[in-house]
């Protein structure tokens, strides 16, 4: 198994501060562009991500993909899933049977990311996800690690990160 260590580190060179004044619960950014809410900056982060980690909104929706993650998961390039549902952008989850079936509906349920989402709780899990490439492993086993992103103290969304096993 895979450890995993996750720390918080500045994200842009000068502080953010708070936009108190405009009414909202945002963050102007480093350049001053004004309100911010979390899930824009994980939107951000993620876009630019050296790690294979996902960002999906409310409706599970993806929101923002690392290069990283579309080759991890098969997806093919960021820009060719931005927009799509998670379950509907060709990610294909399989089952830890020698089988390699389909999950079904209730175990797809399930799966960190969409966990995260509708619990507004941390999420880890292993997922068998099929791999398109004619070249490569048919499936590939990865490590999932989900946390929700909270906007005005609702959840907007859930973040993950994925590490081959």
């Amino acid at each position: 198994m895979a450890h995993v260590e996750l720390s918080i580190s500045e994200a842009f060179p000068t502080p953010a501060t708070p936009s108190l004044g405009h009414g909202s619960t945002g963050f102007d950014d480093a350049d001053g562009r004004g309100h911010l809410d979390g899930f824009t900056r994980w939107s951000e982060t993620v876009s630019a991500a050296a790690e294979p980690c996902l960002l999906i909104d409310r409706e599970t929706t993806i929101a923002a993909v690392s290069p990283a993650c579309c080759q991890l998961l098969g997806l093919g390039t960021p820009l060719d899933v931005l927009g799509l549902l998670l379950l509907g952008s060709g990610l294909r989850l399989l089952d830890f049977t020698a089988a390699r079936g389909e999950l079904t509906e209730q175990d797809v349920e399930k799966i960190p990311p969409l966990l995260a989402l509708h619990s507004g709780r941390l999420a880890r899990g292993l997922l068998r996800v099929r791999c398109p490439e004619a070249d490569g492993p048919d499936a590939t086993t990865v490590d999932a690690i989900a946390t929700p992103v909270l906007t005005d103290g609702e959840v907007a969304g859930s973040l993950t990160f994925f590490s081959e096993v």
